[in-house]
């Protein structure tokens, strides 16, 4: 690329005119006198006067153009923009201008320089109201440090109502759980009417869960947690609230938990097929196992008869009406039989023999007591403790049906001095549950052998219901004393004597009854 060619050399400016000094007399910019010989001052423009001439033609649109090019003429390298006219038209048009006069003053360019301040040097106005102390504010580190104090303190309730808002959002909806399926056994007790709130805060107690909240939000969605019933479960120690639900519905944790029916009685019966009814001594041992870390709690059935032959039977909870025949019953292992009220039972793994059978006998009572029997409500001339002995024998003998009508033959019997002749008497003391009896057995003495004896057994012979409890206390009316079998579904057929017994009997044989 070649250089560019030098630019063309501007030609000289014209010589500056002599400045006029102002004479008294001027007209224009009206000075005064005592200011007319003056000098003029530096920087300052002069005023055109009348004497100056009249004013050039300066042709606008000449000079225009040479403005817009201006611009492009500083541009580094850029060629000098063609000259407008000749010589004699430039001074024409700027030779008498007033400001060729700058040139003559030296301190211009420091009169620019004093213009070229910048912001920041200017001097702030003041004020003079800021000036009065009431206006003044406080000095600036005092402000500072109340801004920081403010800040601070806003710091910290906000940290405050953050806290708050999440403990009670933690305690309102948030819960502890533990993870995990648990580490060691531990035994929890379900109170009767247990809410599922209640369980869980049990569970807490216990430590089981970490927070009863956990067990209750595990199982909001498991129906099963809404049936738990009362009595023993076997856990774990810090369990997660699922783990715990899982664990807590599953059958086999529930233990302690026994039911005695009614006809049941104290030792097991044997069936016609050889296999046995456990009994009240095997059932409530079989309630006592369970295995806590390792160890048995189960309570021997030996040990279990042993307490009871041995035992303050008042102190077992024994109702005070029953204390003096139960105490003084011939068979010792057999002194409890009748008082045990059919129903569930929760018995505490780890109980010692005395503290279960005390807790089985004290809640049988209430419920004895709460089937209608007590010193003020028995049978028709009869103690509690016999109107109990007559309910029994009541519950072996028949269907619920015949009850009442039972009830009656036992009572016109003991009226008239007959001996009972109940086959389910003599059945007891053999351990069976069958009615029929051979005629060797019937022969056989004992107080259980009403064959042989007169009057009640001397103590009950089985678990009687409510049913047979109200059944003894008042009888069906009728003349009856004699009953048999005769239909299949156990009803019986009742007859005053012994004739109509017979007939009755033979019949129901005939048809295949028994």
């Amino acid at each position: 690329m070649e250089p560019a060619a030098p630019p063309p050399q501007q030609p000289p400016p014209p010589p500056a005119p002599q400045r006029r000094s102002p004479q008294p007399g001027d007209r224009g910019l009206g000075v005064p006198a005592y200011a007319q010989d003056e000098p003029p001052r530096p920087g300052r423009r002069r005023r055109r006067e009348e004497d100056d001439g009249p004013l050039p033609d300066e042709r606008p649109t000449d000079i225009i153009p040479a403005i817009q090019e201006a611009p492009l003429a500083r541009r580094p390298g850029a060629a000098p923009p063609p000259p407008q006219g000749s010589e004699e038209e430039y001074n024409e048009i700027f030779g008498e201008d007033a400001y060729d006069d700058y040139d003559e003053y030296d301190d211009y360019e420091d009169y620019e320089d004093e213009r070229d301040f910048d912001d920041e040097d200017r001097a702030e106005p003041e004020r003079i109201e800021d000036e009065r102390p009431e206006r003044q504010g406080p000095p600036p580190k005092k402000r500072k440090k109340k801004r920081a104090l403010g800040w601070i303190a806003a710091l910290t309730v906000l940290v405050l109502l953050a806290g708050g808002a999440y403990y009670g959002f933690t305690e309102i909806f948030g819960y502890d759980d533990y993870e995990g399926t648990g580490e060691s056994d531990v035994l929890v007790q379900v109170e009767k009417g247990d809410s599922t709130s209640a369980i869980g805060n049990r569970l807490q107690a216990a430590g089981v869960v970490a927070s009863g909240k956990a067990f209750v939000k595990a199982g909001e969605d498991n129906t099963a947690v809404s049936r738990l019933q009362q009595g023993y479960y076997v856990m774990k120690t810090k369990m997660s609230g699922a783990s715990a639900v899982e664990k807590m519905i599953a059958p086999a944790t529930k233990v302690g938990q026994v039911e005695i029916r009614p006809y049941t009685q104290f030792h097991d019966i044997t069936q016609p097929d050889g296999k046995k009814t456990p009994g009240v001594y095997t059932l409530l041992s079989k309630a006592s196992c369970a295995d806590l870390n390792g160890t048995s709690t189960c309570i021997p059935v030996e040990e279990l008869k042993k307490t009871i032959e041995t035992a303050d039977v008042a102190k077992l909870g024994v109702p005070s009406w029953a204390v003096e025949a139960a105490t003084n019953a011939e068979h010792k292992d057999r002194r409890l039989e009748g008082l045990i009220a059919p129903g569930i039972f929760n018995v505490k793994p780890g109980w010692t023999a005395e503290e279960l059978l005390t807790d089985v006998v004290t809640t049988s009572a209430k419920r004895i007591l709460d089937a209608g029997l007590s010193d003020q409500s028995k049978g028709e001339g009869k103690t509690p403790y016999e109107t109990l002995v007559i309910a029994s024998i009541i519950e072996r003998e028949a269907v619920k049906a015949d009850f009442g009508k039972i009830s009656r033959v036992v009572y016109n019997r003991l009226d008239k001095k007959m001996r009972l002749e109940m086959d389910s008497t003599v059945n007891y003391v053999l351990d069976r549950p069958t009615l029929l009896t051979k005629p060797e057995e019937r022969e056989k003495a004992g107080v259980y052998n009403t064959y042989k004896s007169v009057g009640l057994t001397p103590t009950p012979i089985a678990v009687p219901s409510a049913e047979a409890i109200q059944a003894a206390l008042k009888p069906a009316a009728g003349e009856w004393l004699f009953f048999v079998k005769c239909e299949k579904n156990g009803l019986s057929c009742f007859t005053v004597t012994n004739d109509e017994h017979n007939k009755a009997k033979l019949d129901a044989q005939r048809r295949g009854v028994y």
